[in-house]
């Protein structure tokens, strides 16, 4: 295909290029006519609180998650954050992000589950934790990603960041 043709039908809606490819199609999500029926250690998704991301490390004491249960966190502009330990993907001036806690009382797999695709950190004693496995949410969940640390007893900051909008649901949740 000629340059300006590929640039061409990169630049039109899919409708006017031509039937969707099979990639495109395996890419789509369904149609949902329900909401999707969520393991154990996600049923706290279905019904969400609504909190304040606070804008400092002080300020999460505050803001704190209570595993198992999901919480609609409303988002600050990047700029207004004074995050602990800077995030490995930060946002732009237009981001939105936010800082809470959470106390983990048995050690063990932890899930963290966003409506969103921002970036998180889970931090400890100003440390950053290693992800262990990162995914998708079950079709028609609600849930956009996934992302797993295993971690030890204690109160644990979480750091969002560079997310598109103004809230994100999030849910932490011990895994079995």
């Amino acid at each position: 295909m000629p340059r300006f043709a590929l640039l061409l039908a990169c630049a039109l809606p899919a409708s006017l290029v031509g039937p969707p490819s099979q990639a495109r199609q395996a890419e789509a999500p369904p149609a949902c006519t329900a909401p999707a029926e969520l393991p154990a250690p996600l049923t706290g998704w279905a019904a969400p609180g609504t909190m304040k991301a606070a804008a400092n490390a002080k300020g999460s004491a505050t803001a704190r998650l209570i595993p198992g249960r999901a919480m609609q966190l409303k988002l600050l502009p990047t700029p207004k954050i004074a995050y602990p330990l800077r995030p490995e993907k930060p946002g732009g001036s237009v981001s939105f992000g936010g800082l809470a806690s959470f106390t983990v009382a048995e050690e063990g797999m932890w899930r963290v589950a966003l409506s969103s695709g921002a970036w998180i950190d889970v931090v400890k004693d100003g440390v950053a934790w290693p992800s262990v496995a990162h995914g998708r949410g079950p079709d028609c969940s609600g849930i956009r990603k996934m992302v797993d640390y295993r971690l030890t007893p204690g109160t644990y900051m979480l750091q969002v960041s560079a997310n598109g909008t103004d809230a994100s649901t999030l849910l932490v949740a011990r895994l079995p």
